[in-house]
């Protein structure tokens, strides 16, 4: 009789895991921060984007274009694998999604570890990684790889840094040297807000250091699953538990992160109390 009960509440149990992880793995939230520097000379409205892994919110992702469209922003931010790098796959679900937002939007796009690995190793992902860097030049994105662009009538620059495929190494966090980030980027601005589309958070600490002063990452994808009350995430892409940097905001010295808990996953293409999400950040002229 304990037993016919005891496996009874386990089943049950079993069955609302499996619906929330079915619910969030299928939804996501809007998350908003507003932020002002005296170097901002007008106010813009950004939509950041990261971690979509060819996930689909609705047909050719109808509601996550409703979504980022009723936001209104001036510009978009993309913070890396808006697609996932695999043999075979095609990059057609994420070239319709940027297709649209280019039609609309001003889009800056600073490349995640997928899209690196896919010029990194064309003998195994064949003309993937080239049929997806020419649709993003077709519809006038602006590709930062270790580049940077300025707004200068909103007195921001905007850097996008791709580090070498040795930073995503798993189970541990690898050294960067000092003088590394300065060698891809140059020096930040001094009379410019910068901000810094880095797909890997690991490195926060860096990029404070190099000068950053607003930095949108992603990759970590809050986590998979994250603990109820705790709001820790379990586990990174890197296979590290409870990783420091897993969904947010983070201050180092007087630098910021925004950490994107990311719209899709890969591998095991599940979230459980962690459902994807869209950023919009206000930034404003403050004295």
């Amino acid at each position: 009789m304990i037993w016919d009960i005891v496996i009874t509440l386990g089943c049950i149990v079993a069955m609302i895991f499996i619906w929330i992880i079915l619910y969030d793995t299928n939804r996501f939230v809007i998350r908003n921060y507003s932020f002002g520097d005296k170097r901002i000379k007008k106010s813009i409205r950004l939509v950041v984007l990261a971690d979509l892994h060819n996930k689909q919110y609705g047909r050719d992702n109808r509601l996550l274009l409703e979504v980022v469209r009723n936001c209104e922003p001036d510009i978009i931010l993309v913070a890396g694998d808006i697609l996932t790098a695999k043999p075979g796959k095609k990059p057609d679900v994420a070239i319709r999604f940027m297709e649209e937002l280019a039609r609309d939007y001003t889009i800056y796009y600073g490349n995640g570890n997928h899209e690196h690995r896919l010029k990194l190793y064309p003998e195994k992902y064949g003309e993937l990684g080239r049929i997806y860097d020419e649709a993003l030049e077709k519809m006038g994105v602006h590709r930062l790889i270790n580049a940077h662009a300025d707004l200068p009538e909103y007195g921001i620059r905007i850097y996008g840094s791709e580090i070498d495929r040795f930073y995503y190494k798993r189970f541990r966090v690898q050294h960067m040297k000092g003088n590394y980030l300065e060698g891809l980027l140059g020096r930040p601005g001094e009379c410019y807000y910068n901000i810094l589309l880095a797909h890997n958070p690991d490195y926060f600490p860096q990029y404070a250091d190099w000068g950053a002063d607003m930095v949108f990452s992603g990759h970590v994808h809050g986590g998979m699953v994250r603990i109820p009350f705790w709001g820790k995430g379990v586990v990174s892409p890197n296979v590290r538990l409870f990783p420091a940097y897993d969904g947010g905001l983070f201050r180092q010295d007087k630098s910021l992160m925004l950490l994107s808990r990311g719209l899709g996953m890969h591998t095991i293409p599940i979230r459980l109390f962690n459902p994807g999400e869209v950023l919009v950040v206000e930034l404003n002229p403050e004295d």
